[in-house]
């Protein structure tokens, strides 16, 4: 059974700093890139940061220079790193796994909140 926990969301002050993380189980994680969504209330889910299996990473415009992701394949964990975050930035953060080619997977986790309020 594959499972994707996120953990590592809460409150936080503007300006202040949050790290995400994301344990996979369940999947050969190396073989997958994995994403960082998330979803404000009544707007669409959207990506905020990508690693490919190579290591490659990938950043939404609106977070670039905020955010950092990593991944450690020895533990089978991603990893969010949010600086400098705003109110803007309040929304359900969500890990994604996804393998491509002929064998294509694609699974979430349920999601943690992030809030950004004074």
């Amino acid at each position: 059974q594959v499972q994707l926990v996120e953990s590592g969301g809460g409150l936080v002050q503007p300006g202040g700093s949050l790290r995400l993380s994301c344990a996979a189980s369940g999947i050969i994680f190396r073989l997958y890139d994995l994403g960082w969504y998330r979803q404000a209330p009544g707007k669409q889910r959207e990506l905020v940061a990508l690693i490919t299996k190579d290591g490659n990473s990938h950043y939404t415009n609106s977070m670039k220079g905020r955010v950092t992701i990593s991944r450690d394949n020895a533990k089978n964990t991603v990893y969010l790193q949010m600086n400098s975050l705003k109110p803007e930035d309040t929304a359900v953060y969500y890990c994604n796994a996804k393998r491509n080619g002929a064998l294509m997977r694609d699974y979430w986790g349920q999601g943690t909140q992030v809030t950004v309020s004074s």
